[in-house]
């Protein structure tokens, strides 16, 4: 498990990221890119890094499932995303 103060910070940029959006994209536009370095850094939506859902995890993230590759693998055995099985040949 991540530190809750990890998890926050990421739903932090998500939101500031969100709420500046229309104005860097303006600003990209317009090639103001003084304007662009005035804005907070965590405004840049380069700066968001994709988490696990659950458990918060950096790495091994399966973007179509929105949670790592650990809770994906728990969750395909117990049947719990349809259509998922576990391949035999």
């Amino acid at each position: 498990m991540a530190k809750e103060s990890m998890k926050a910070r990421e739903v932090k940029r998500q939101r500031i990221v969100a709420l500046y959006a229309e104005r860097r994209k303006a600003l990209k536009e317009a090639g103001d890119y003084v304007g662009l370095q005035k804005l907070p850094r965590n405004a840049s939506p380069v700066r968001l890094h994709n988490r696990c859902k659950i458990t918060g995890r950096p790495k091994g993230y399966m973007r179509f499932f929105g949670v790592s590759r650990i809770n994906f693998r728990e969750m395909a055995n117990n049947g719990l995303i349809p259509g998922v099985t576990k391949a035999s040949w």
